[in-house]
């Protein structure tokens, strides 16, 4: 198998899994804990996304990735984190601006993630990345998107909902 249907591979199933894990046990968790909390898990998983800087040490490996690209990946992932970070801090005081930093969360994030999914495809990413790259792209990019996705379902269903005090 090429590398790149290998990596198509990989991201398909990682997606799979991530939707039935998603279906089966995360959205009937997220519905018994308060929105805040429900948001607070899904958006930890963000909360790590500089692991894109790697992109920078990857290129220097052997990935070709054009630099314009390579600096909108590992800044929108950055900017993404911090966002993430920001709106976690205003859940955990559940400040006000908590809610809208997660919405503005999402839309750099979709963004973000749709441009790189674009870009990244037709510099042809997929087929080139290996090391921590190729497990990016295969296993941690499906995670965002499904986190994501979830993400908007809270803020969408629970809209009417208000943040309960800190505990």
């Amino acid at each position: 198998m090429d590398p790149k249907a290998a990596a198509l591979l990989a991201t398909t199933l990682t997606f799979v899994v991530c939707v039935i894990a998603a279906l089966w046990y995360l959205a009937s968790w997220l519905r018994r804990q308060p929105r805040a909390a429900a948001l607070t898990a899904l958006l930890w998983v963000h909360a790590f996304r500089h692991i894109a800087l790697q992109i920078f040490s990857a290129q220097k490996a052997g990935l070709t990735v054009p630099d314009d690209l390579r600096d909108q990946i590992a800044y929108g992932d950055v900017t993404g984190m911090v966002l993430a970070v920001l709106a976690l801090v205003a859940l955990r005081a559940r400040a006000r601006i908590a809610i809208p930093l997660v919405w503005l969360f999402v839309l750099a994030t979709t963004l973000d993630l749709s441009n790189a999914l674009v870009r990244g495809m037709s510099a042809d990413l997929l087929g080139n990345a290996h090391g921590v790259a190729w497990l990016i792209l295969a296993f941690y990019v499906p995670v965002l998107w499904t986190t994501l996705a979830l993400i908007v379902w809270q803020l969408v269903t629970r809209r009417t909902e208000t943040l309960q005090p800190a505990v």
